[in-house]
């Protein structure tokens, strides 16, 4: 059985900060992230789909976390062919534009913009990769992203450009995992050595994809998303507030051992963040993992600063 990093999806929301889950004490951005880092070896930076990160900001997370911690980075919205807001663009890129004022995607922009946009994206996440703490990319494809042949070479740009950083990929247009098309999907990204994202998702809207598992390489990822009743709200908190119950978690568990036996190293992302909802629940699946025997990986020692 390969190893399992267990971690969030954040650690600065707000509804976590207003929970009560960090002690006074850890009330900077530097000693929450440690405070974080001291529990958990993995997390997945999703503020990053929003608004690109700056290299100065890949250093700090670099520095503030232990020799072997770990981060997933989503990818941002442009390059995954979601709506971006104008002012997450580059200052000055946004400035030979004119100002746009409408949503943008990629399309709608120069070429040598989008060239821009992924150089600096990448160039910012190359502290963690040297410093061996980037997991992986994570580009989120929308619903309106369905199989075929261009997609699929898009996905292959999409793993080229980030090379030597690594990709993982999650569809959220069904028809990537049917039945009939589930097998196709999977030889795909193994032929490619392209990491599939297994989710956990309310089910029955339009972005739902089937919580299938999949080792498609040496790196397997799952989210847990959770169950909201609420999931087509704009508010993140009604949106992913949801807390798996003990049941749940045992299922997760013995699935989650189940793939790990497929794959090098295992990532579980618990991105039901509200409050401390997915801090608890990954508290509580490292401690049913480890009961069955799973290769869980223990946070290292944040060095004293």
């Amino acid at each position: 059985m390969g190893k399992i990093l267990i971690g969030t999806a954040s650690w600065t929301d707000k509804s976590l900060l207003a929970s009560g889950w960090y002690p006074p004490e850890a009330s900077t951005p530097e000693t929450r992230l440690g405070y974080y880092a001291a529990r958990f070896p993995l997390v997945e930076v999703d503020a990053t789909y929003y608004n690109p990160p700056a290299r100065r900001t890949a250093e700090l997370w670099r520095d503030r976390t232990p020799k072997g911690f770990t981060f997933n980075v989503k990818a941002f919205s442009l390059l995954t062919g979601h709506p971006t807001r104008p002012s997450a663009l580059y200052k000055d890129l946004r400035a030979a534009l004119g100002e746009p004022r409408r949503t943008l995607y990629a399309r709608d922009l120069p070429t040598e913009v989008v060239e821009e946009v992924w150089r600096r994206f990448l160039s910012a996440l190359e502290p963690l990769h040297e410093a061996g703490k980037l997991g992986a990319v994570l580009f989120q494809f929308p619903q309106w992203f369905p199989p075929g042949s261009a997609n699929r070479r898009y996905i292959l740009e999409c793993r080229d450009r980030c090379l030597p950083m690594r990709v993982c990929v999650e569809f959220r247009n069904a028809a990537w995992m049917t039945p009939d098309a589930r097998d196709e999907t999977l030889g795909f990204l193994a032929d490619n050595d392209l990491p599939y994202v297994g989710v956990d998702m309310p089910q029955g809207h339009p972005s739902s994809i089937p919580p299938v598992l999949a080792a498609t390489s040496d790196l397997a990822v799952v989210r847990l998303h959770g169950h909201s009743d609420k999931w087509t709200s704009r508010v993140i908190e009604e949106r992913f507030g949801y807390l798996y119950s003990e049941d749940e978690l045992r299922s997760w568990a013995d699935r989650i051992a189940g793939l790990a036996g497929q794959a090098v190293t295992t990532h579980v992302l618990h991105n039901n963040c509200c409050a401390d909802n997915a801090q608890r629940n990954a508290e509580r699946l490292t401690e049913l993992l480890g009961r069955l025997g799973a290769d869980v990986v223990s946070p290292d020692p944040v060095p004293p600063r």
